[in-house]
């Protein structure tokens, strides 16, 4: 199958180099030259295990290309997938017009029948704005097909949840179109993780609830784990003792220092707005919301128990992504974190295997560091925002002699109380007996 991916984004890059890897020939169009120039080379533009090598492999069979040549990625493809960003506006409303001016020019370059999918989370109604922009500038009719196809990728975990989805979510109109996008799936389409064809609006709402609903949790237990903090429990008892309901399951049961990323923020926040824009009052999430933004500013009281007097001690921070094994800082609690400690004078030592060079855009003020143990040489306390593999199995003693106080808030509950308090380390962590 021809397959022209717009957009080289997290979403649009993945995309693409996976569908190239099942055996298509796909070219991936971007406005952003420099962009291009280094996906020519091999230089990709984000963290992604795996995925570097992948794009290699396909590159070299010469089943990818990239260019910003978008009427030929558009002439030359029988399907194209729409697969630009999406950022919230001033509203927290999904900003679609970079999907409406790549509607436009598929309208003016479309030249014979297409398949129009859009992987770009959107607000419901969107694949039918998309429709009408492309009768309006077409210079002929031309038949085209319009498709729903959002996509359920986990940073650090895209390849496997491109290639060996839980389901697929295809939303179409017509035979014609499910049976094009069931010969681009069937290759990893299994019995119990099927194609799940639906009516587009359901489709586009499928995203928007999957998102909500597993951020839902997340405040949850945080909620939950505020109630451990003031009564007594262990808020890691709780999530196990209730995942083991087959009803609950245990995934996102986290208690921590809340969510972010590129989809849970800005997806609950766009949901609640279009709940809004059709009378339906967004008790819930809104409430969801409120949580996560809470719950990132709750690890400012707790270093405080420890380091009451912030102005000119020095805090190190392990962990800058908003979760491990990608560099996205968008929406990533330990922007908060850092900006409140600087702002009661706290002088900040970081350190992130992947999200620095990230980081180092938006953070002003912090010492980057090359390794954990050089990032907390000498200082008054370690707070551990994002839970690398790395930091699990570091030498604590090592860590409490270069700690010039040994003090450790732990916002994602990586360590055993018990035995950190054997060791001497004046240590909390979130909704546990520290």
């Amino acid at each position: 199958m021809k397959i022209c991916c717009i957009g080289c984004g997290y979403v649009g890059l993945v995309a693409g180099i996976c569908l190239a890897d099942m055996g298509n020939d796909v070219i991936c169009i971007d406005v952003d030259m420099a962009k291009i120039q280094n996906l020519q080379h091999g230089i990709i533009p984000i963290y992604e295990p795996g995925l570097k090598d992948m794009l290699n492999r396909n590159a070299r069979e010469k089943r990818i290309v990239f260019s910003t040549n978008l009427k030929e990625g558009i002439q030359k493809s029988k399907v194209i997938f729409i697969a630009v960003g999406t950022p919230p506006d001033a509203h927290n409303c999904a900003d679609t017009s970079a999907i409406f001016s790549v509607a436009k020019d598929i309208g003016r370059y479309i030249n014979g029948y297409k398949v129009i999918v859009n992987k770009s989370t959107a607000p419901i109604g969107t694949l039918e704005k998309i429709g009408k922009i492309i009768q309006s500038t077409q210079s002929k009719p031309v038949k085209y097909d319009l498709v729903s196809n959002p996509e359920f990728m986990r940073e650090g975990e895209a390849i496997k949840d491109f290639t060996n989805p839980d389901r697929i979510v295809i939303g179409v109109q017509n035979d014609k179109a499910k049976n094009i996008m069931t010969s681009i799936y069937s290759g990893i389409s299994r019995t119990d993780k099927p194609i799940m064809f639906t009516d587009i609006r359901s489709a586009e709402l499928i995203k928007y609830a999957s998102n909500a609903m597993l951020a839902t949790r997340i405040s949850f237990m945080n909620e939950m784990a505020q109630l451990c903090e003031k009564v007594g429990g262990d808020i890691k008892e709780i999530a196990k003792g209730i995942g083991l309901d087959s009803r609950i399951g245990h995934r996102f049961l986290q208690a921590g220092v809340g969510y972010g990323g590129s989809c849970f923020p800005k997806d609950v926040k766009a949901l609640v707005q279009i709940m809004k824009a059709n009378d339906v009052d967004a008790k819930i999430l809104t409430a969801v919301d409120e949580v996560n933004e809470q719950q990132k500013r709750s690890l400012i009281h707790k270093i405080k128990k420890l380091v009451p007097v912030l102005k000119g001690k020095c805090i190190a921070i392990w962990g800058l992504a908003f979760k491990p094994k990608t560099d996205d800082m968008r929406e990533a609690p330990s922007i908060s974190i850092i900006r409140q400690l600087q702002k009661e004078g706290a002088k900040i030592t970081a350190f992130d295997p992947e999200a620095q060079e990230t980081a180092k855009k938006i953070l002003k003020d912090v010492t980057y560091c090359n390794d954990p143990y050089s990032t907390i040489a000498g200082c008054d306390a370690l707070v551990i925002v994002t839970e690398w593999n790395e930091f699990r199995d570091l030498d604590l003693k090592k860590v409490k002699r270069l700690l010039r106080l040994p003090n450790i808030i732990d916002g994602r509950n990586m360590y055993n109380p018990q035995e950190m308090e054997k060791l001497g380390f004046n240590y909390l962590c979130v909704g546990r007996k520290c």
